[in-house]
């Protein structure tokens, strides 16, 4: 072998074993001083500069390293507020209180893109982590928006993070004109798929209704590069799907309970009375839910749930 290549063999094996120590002196602090289960989460740098000052020539993957926690603390803080009892609403504090549920998903997300400023998925998974509502998330379109900013800063030519912050806009701000300014940005910059200027004219014309909706997200469906993103918005596509069925049944089942005078009832006894085929299920094959005052609407146990939320001026009237 070469001096070259013996230095590069002996560099690779210095680093793996720091890698591999750094594991068991963890380990050994994890028996020695295990975590409480009712400790706050901590950050010990919050600084992103400081960070990257610390990570040397390793800034690169130290953010995949900080990405691998994020990805790790979100799964994490999703799958304990799902295992609590199903809230309708979040708290009211979740409309100003980032630490709501999801204290360090921001700032994680923030050091990420900071040792690395050109981590693209950082930058777009992370704005979809954060925008989405209580509990599959915090609830913080603006810190979505703040976070894709902060990539165009980097990447001024990006037009994948204008669109983004269009459907942070469309999706779950409901400000259809800001977010039709977005997609007509994105559309401007060279390489832009075409359908991004038809999308912003749909959005400024009809903003929110589920025809709409259902282009944007076949557009991003078919434009996805990332089977995340994809299988999210074939997720969508069924939200949007289960809406329409919901508003076919609840008709039905309003009538039915006037009819009897009963204050609630089962798919099983409306399927005897003939109101319905049978027991009635979402697009998951989950069955949906009748409450006791007699609303249909997607189990807490369903893929599907929570549904986005519609404005009121754009909800299509249930047919008579």
């Amino acid at each position: 072998m070469t001096n070259d290549v013996l230095k590069l063999v002996g560099a690779v094996a210095l680093v793996v074993a720091l890698m591999a120590a750094a594991v068991q002196v963890q380990a050994a602090r994890e028996r020695h001083y295990p975590v409480r289960e009712d400790g706050a989460p901590t950050l010990y740098v919050a600084s992103g500069a400081a960070l990257r000052r610390l990570s040397l020539a390793y800034s690169a993957l130290t953010a995949d390293v900080y990405w691998i926690r994020a990805l790790q603390y979100y799964g994490g803080a999703k799958r304990r507020l799902a295992s609590e009892p199903p809230q309708l609403a979040p708290p009211p504090m979740l409309a100003t209180d980032a630490s709501a549920g999801y204290p360090l998903l921001y700032p994680l997300l923030d050091l990420t893109t900071s040792l690395d400023p050109r981590f693209n998925v950082a930058y777009r998974f992370g704005a979809i982590f954060l925008a989405e509502p209580y509990p599959n998330g915090p609830g913080r379109p603006d810190l979505a928006v703040a976070l894709l900013e902060k990539g165009l800063r980097e990447r001024a030519d990006r037009w994948e993070y204008m669109q983004d912050i269009g459907f942070v806009h469309y999706w779950y701000t409901h400000d259809y004109r800001t977010a039709a300014a977005w997609f007509d940005k994105a559309s401007r910059i060279e390489g832009a798929p075409w359908w991004l200027r038809s999308l912003a004219a749909t959005t400024l014309a009809q903003g929110g209704d589920r025809r709409s909706s259902r282009q944007m997200w076949a557009a991003i469906l078919q434009s996805a590069e990332i089977d995340w993103l994809r299988q999210d918005a074939e997720r969508r596509l069924l939200q949007l799907r289960a809406l329409d069925e919901i508003d076919q049944l609840q008709p039905r089942v309003a009538a039915f309970l006037r009819q009897t005078g009963q204050p609630t009832a089962s798919w099983q006894e409306l399927a005897r009375a003939r109101v319905v085929p049978g027991i009635m299920a979402d697009p998951s094959g989950t069955p949906y839910e009748l409450t006791s005052d007699g609303l249909v609407r997607v189990s807490p146990s369903s893929p599907l749930w929570p549904l986005p939320e519609e404005p009121q001026n754009v909800r299509p009237r249930p047919p008579a």
